[in-house]
């Protein structure tokens, strides 16, 4: 009579995770976030395209871009691997350049709908620079970034980034 119980109990309780399981499945689904590629001419794509390109030839030339495009709790990856903050862009952005020839060389833009409006955009994107590393005065240095973009308070700025050293093609 005991292991009968039991038996009960424990097929009970699988068909009740299973409920459980295939609810939240069914949620999950039924909240995915709509995003699409921007259209050509979009003008907030072009508006975050345009801010991106400022940051890049910022390797170059203090251009004050930082202070405007980076969010206050903004967070990044280095190439190195190493994290940085906008007090430390906002430094570099100050400090002595051994660059040249900075450009951004392409980007692409995904909105997404985390409120029911577009208010969260990736960018996809790759620049270059010329003498970044003040060893190799002469050399092409590539990377390739992912970039996080809120809309906050009717306002898009970058909160995390992502850069990747490549081999320049």
């Amino acid at each position: 009579m005991h292991s009968r119980i039991l038996n009960v109990i424990c097929a009970a309780t699988c068909d009740l995770i299973c409920l459980v399981i295939c609810a939240a499945f069914l949620i999950t689904a039924a909240h995915a976030q709509p995003s699409h590629w921007a259209a050509p001419g979009d003008k907030t794509a072009q508006f975050m395209i345009d801010m991106e390109r400022k940051w890049a030839e910022g390797v170059c030339v203090n251009n004050g871009v930082v202070s405007e495009l980076l969010a206050d709790d903004f967070q990044g990856t280095n190439t190195r691997g190493e994290r940085y903050n906008k007090e430390d862009e906002l430094r570099d952005e100050k400090g002595p350049r051994s660059a040249h020839g900075c450009a951004l060389d392409d980007a692409k833009v995904r909105f997404f709908s985390l409120s029911g409006k577009e208010d969260m955009a990736i960018l996809y994107g790759s620049e270059h620079a010329i003498g970044k590393d003040k060893a190799h005065p002469d050399a092409k240095g590539c990377q390739i970034w992912t970039d996080t973009w809120l809309k906050r308070n009717g306002k898009w700025q970058i909160v995390a980034a992502q850069d990747n050293k490549v081999d320049c093609k």
